[in-house]
């Protein structure tokens, strides 16, 4: 019953602020097909409510960097999925491609 949003801010912002700050994080969605994993990470445009927790947290670091004085900042980001016990890279060239 929660916007994109509001999961953002209550959930994923701390963790966000901590990995600018140079802590290892990680967003971790589980539950059944169809229990909304991609929605809440991906989400829509519009309304900007809705936007997902990825389009957010990747606006959040690199505003923080953009902000920064005196700092080198190493971003570096996966989407992985697991399903049937396949592991597969969401980001790369072939996403079909199962990892070992």
């Amino acid at each position: 019953e929660h916007s994109t949003e509001h999961i953002y801010n209550e959930i994923a912002y701390p963790l966000v602020e901590g990995v600018t700050e140079g802590y290892n994080g990680t967003i971790f969605a589980y539950g059944q097909t169809g229990s909304g994993k991609s929605f809440t990470m991906q989400g829509v445009v519009d309304p900007s409510s809705q936007r997902g927790i990825i389009p957010r947290a990747f606006e959040h670091i690199f505003e923080t960097i953009q902000c920064a004085e005196n700092a080198k900042f190493l971003v570096r980001a996966s989407y992985l999925e697991i399903y049937n016990e396949d592991v597969r890279d969401l980001l790369g060239a072939d996403t079909r491609q199962k990892l070992e």
